[in-house]
């Protein structure tokens, strides 16, 4: 069961899901995305809503329709939205990491890469 929240509209949330999945590289640049009827019944969402979501994503360049075929990953598609979601982080969200890290006395010594990974 996939669960939605309040903060957004569900295409919008499901647009964020697909290009995260882009970003890990699924599908890869030139496949098929799956059907729209597809994602409504693995959602449980409405398929105008999924069609929303895929246009959202074909509206950033991220995936392009191919008549009678569906929606494919474009080339670059990877890459472009790396970019951007990498510029997101740094503008909105590690000032906000960062804050909290010092409120909380956390320095670079405290953070290992390896308890990252």
């Amino acid at each position: 069961m996939h669960s939605w929240n309040d903060n957004a509209p569900i295409y919008q949330q499901l647009a964020d899901r697909l290009a995260s999945q882009l970003l890990d590289g699924n599908p890869p640049e030139g496949e098929a995305l799956p059907s729209v009827r597809l994602l409504a019944n693995q959602y449980l969402i409405n398929p105008l809503t999924v069609s929303r979501a895929l246009q959202s994503l074909a509206d950033n360049g991220l995936v392009e329709s191919r008549r009678g075929l569906g929606m494919y990953v474009r080339p670059g598609a990877r890459q472009r939205l790396l970019q951007s979601e990498r510029e997101q982080f740094l503008r909105k969200e590690w000032p906000q990491l960062r804050e909290k890290l010092k409120q909380l006395g956390i320095g670079a010594q405290d953070l290992q890469w390896e308890d990252l990974q």
